[in-house]
């Protein structure tokens, strides 16, 4: 039976890339405020902060594109009478902004024109806010645009409401009541509906027009903040939060029927600090950010359960992140995603999410459409009960610099079904059809365990159980042999066939090739003549002179089969080809880790569970070598 490849994967391989310090945003007043929010966000053109201001609530805004040391002075974004606690960027205007603040207020901004830090100016005039929203009764937490619905926008109180703003009219529309504070909210794609974490853990699902919850249930059951995110287009919600014993956990719920997570909850860890979820879209990724560590690590979705890939390691702990939109990523760099995170209150470091990848040419399978700049409803409509997605744009159409164009919905894929029970994996594909068998319902994996990965070893036995499988033998492969590749039939040998054809038709005669016409592939058996030969003649040359007598359209379909053949074992090569590839990155990113674990121990020579790590690294990186 031919050995297994690893779990296929676009994403395996991603890597977190940090930055240098020139490449940072020095010099920085973050806030201090304990208030569990993200401190900072980010859009194609600006990142927005919670700044460390006297004299009431401030934010600052920083262009993206001006890094390193910042000037002492900068223009704030003041009118706040107490701390910000939260912005948000909108979705369809990277100009224009809302903030959140204790003083039970919120504000929308407009960025001016030609926005800088740098100015000539001593004392750097503030911007000041272009709308007021008063109705909270005490501090304001969080603020959230909705992704479809251009300028409406949600905020959540210390009063138990989360109020839904028509931002055009400066009026709250729509108010959800629930019975303690609310601690995050989410969207879902089409901007329907708002899921909701609270102090009572209970995890609300909303139907936001009509103000009430279509779902209401137990979330986790410990004591400190959960956080939850909207799967996009799925009927998906990831959370994260605490187990009754302090572990942190990670789950997955149907937001059709969530009476309790898919599989199970997932246990992360037992670090104390709060685990901020994010979800890609694009990549089909979740991205956990660990607030008061350095980590993010990010899991691919894929059978109604997440694959965990890698981990990017800091030793720099982050208290706030933000992630960038998908068209602000840098395509000729192989970026997938990009965040931004806070260090010791005093700088912001850009993160590069990267496939490493060869090729200098735009990678379509990594960059499906994304979201553009251009809202799904007017405020008007989706107040008037309207839903629909945004409109989706190519990024192949921006690579070379140009305009983003949009991509017509009837060439989107329709978002992949989810359903409550996990889905099966397909069987191997086999060259003969067999009638359909009644699959025995899969019960769901537990979410908590997972197996090792493959050793360099295991991965090369099985490449080269794989390529054996196409090695010309005397024995048909077994029907049993469960492989991803699809078996072509061995074409019949011909070893005299220039010989019989000097005996029957004399001299060769060279003649154009006929083009291979649209027909079945034949099958290896050779064709049958219309009379058997007179006399007994060895087999080989039976067939061969039997198929010299078929008429030219089936020589023809044989030709073209063995061309369909060669073809395969072309294609065949490049998968194996891709798959070396995938090994050489593998070693790389083995030898980087043990450089940096190196740098790690020092003279710290104590620390066995580090040398141990060491020499297990070099074992494979010596056995992936031979």
């Amino acid at each position: 039976m031919a050995g297994r490849f690893v779990r296929a994967s676009k994403y395996r391989h991603v890597f977190g890339r940090g930055s240098k310090k020139e490449q940072c945003y020095d010099n920085l007043r973050i806030s201090k405020n304990a208030w569990d929010t993200n401190l900072i966000k980010a859009n194609p053109e600006y990142i927005s902060v919670n700044w460390e201001a006297s004299g009431g609530g401030a934010f600052a805004v920083i262009p993206i594109n001006e890094k390193g040391r910042l000037p002492e002075q900068i223009p704030l974004f003041r009118g706040h009478t107490a701390a910000v606690l939260d912005t948000d960027w909108s979705p369809f205007n990277d100009s224009l902004i809302a903030s959140a603040s204790d003083d039970g207020k919120v504000f929308i901004w407009k960025v001016p024109e030609n926005f800088t830090l740098y100015t000539d100016a001593e004392e750097p005039a503030d911007v000041s806010p272009v709308a007021r929203l008063s109705g909270h009764m005490r501090k304001v937490g969080h603020v959230l645009f909705n992704p479809a619905g251009e300028n409406v926008l949600a905020s959540a109180s210390g009063d138990y409401f989360v109020k839904i703003w028509d931002v055009e009219a400066g009026a709250a529309k729509l108010n959800l009541r629930h019975n303690d504070i609310v601690q995050s909210l989410s969207w879902s794609a089409d901007g329907s509906q708002l899921v909701t974490t609270s102090r009572d853990k209970k995890l609300r699902i909303w139907d936001v027009r009509q103000e009430k919850p279509a779902h209401e249930f137990p979330g986790h059951p410990g004591a400190k903040n959960s956080r939850a995110v909207w799967m996009g287009e799925h009927d998906r919600i990831a959370t994260t939060g605490f187990s009754r014993m302090s572990d942190r956990q990670l789950g997955l719920w149907d937001a059709r029927a969530p009476k309790e997570p898919i599989g199970g909850f997932q246990i992360l860890d037992s670090i104390s600090g709060v685990c901020m979820p994010f979800w890609d879209e694009g990549t089909q990724c979740l991205y956990l950010a660990g607030k008061g560590d350095g980590n993010i690590r990010y899991y691919e979705y894929e059978h109604d359960k997440f694959e965990y890939l890698s981990e990017y390691k800091s030793g720099d702990p982050q208290r706030g992140i933000a992630f960038l939109p998908k068209r602000g990523i840098n395509l000729h760099d192989n970026e997938v995603l990009r965040c931004f995170k806070t260090v010791n209150d005093g700088y912001i470091e850009p993160i590069s999410f990267i496939v490493p990848r060869r090729s200098e040419m735009f990678q379509s399978d990594i960059y499906p459409p994304t979201t553009g700049i251009k809202p799904g409803t007017t405020v008007s409509e989706w107040f008037g009960g309207k839903t629909a997605l945004p409109p989706k744009i190519s990024l192949e159409s921006v690579y070379e610099g140009g305009a983003p164009e949009e991509v017509p919905a009837s060439e989107l894929k329709s978002p992949v079904a989810s359903s409550s029970a996990p889905l099966q994996s397909p069987p191997p594909t086999k060259t003969h059809t067999e009638p359909p068998k009644p699959a025995p319902a899969a019960a769901p994996a537990p979410a908590a365990a997972r197996s090792p990965p493959p050793t360099m070893n295991q991965n090369k036995e099985s490449i080269a159980t794989m390529a054996s499988k196409f090695a010309d033998k005397d024995e048909p492969e077994s029907d049993d042999d469960a492989s991803s590749f699809e078996e072509v039939p061995k074409p019949a040998e011909r070893p005299t066939v220039a010989r019989v054809e000097e005996k029957t038709r004399g001299p060769t005669i060279t003649r154009e090739p006929e083009p291979p016409k649209p027909t079945p592939a034949p099958t290896a058996a050779p064709v049958k003549a219309s009379s058997p030969p007179p006399d007994p003649t060895p087999a080989p040359a039976a067939a061969a002179t039997e198929r010299m007598r078929a008429p030219s359209t089936s020589a023809a379909g044989v030709a073209a089969g063995i061309k369909d053949y060669l073809a395969e074992i072309k294609t065949m090569l490049q998968s194996q080809n891709k798959v070396m590839s995938d090994q050489s990155d593998q070693i790389a990113l083995l030898m980087r880790e043990v450089s940096r674990l190196k740098a790690q121990v020092g003279s710290h020579s104590s620390d066995r569970e580090k040398d141990e790590r060491i020499r297990e690294l070099e074992l494979e990186l010596e056995e992936a070598r031979s």
